[in-house]
């Protein structure tokens, strides 16, 4: 079997995007969840599509994500070849510099293929109740 190359596992992680809009948050100690049952991408070695299942939680500092922004910046993903976890956590990494929250979880439950399900998680700032803390 042939390996991958760097090219391949690094393909698209740095593709320009739709920018994620954010509006001022008016509350505090309150947690936000964003599910996103069609979430479509592109395996970068095949060219096959891959669907899944990708679920934000957050909460916010001074802003939020604007919910029609973020619908297009993931929408973005359906023709972009990229690999589930650079996906996941692309995604995190665009949250936190668009709103820098408190925490966040990002995490991708894809379908099967070839007999295997995949799930990813990705993590920023401490997550409550899970002794995890991840910082850029």
């Amino acid at each position: 079997m042939k390996e991958y190359e760097d090219s391949l596992a690094k393909k698209n992680i740095a593709a320009k995007l739709p920018k994620i809009e954010t509006w001022p948050n008016q509350f505090a100690n309150y947690e936000i969840k964003i599910e996103i049952p069609e979430f479509t991408a592109v395996c970068p070695k095949t060219g096959l599509p891959d669907f899944g299942t990708v679920t934000v939680n957050y909460t916010p500092d001074k802003k939020c994500l604007e919910l029609k922004s973020f619908k297009f910046y993931t929408l973005a993903y359906r023709n972009l070849g990229i690999f589930h976890e650079n996906a996941v956590n692309r995604i995190l990494k665009d949250i936190v510099k668009a709103i820098k929250p408190s925490w966040a979880v990002v995490r991708g439950r894809f379908n099967t293929r070839g007999g295997m399900n995949t799930e990813v998680m990705a993590t920023y700032g401490k997550v409550p109740g899970s002794g995890r803390q991840h910082c850029f």
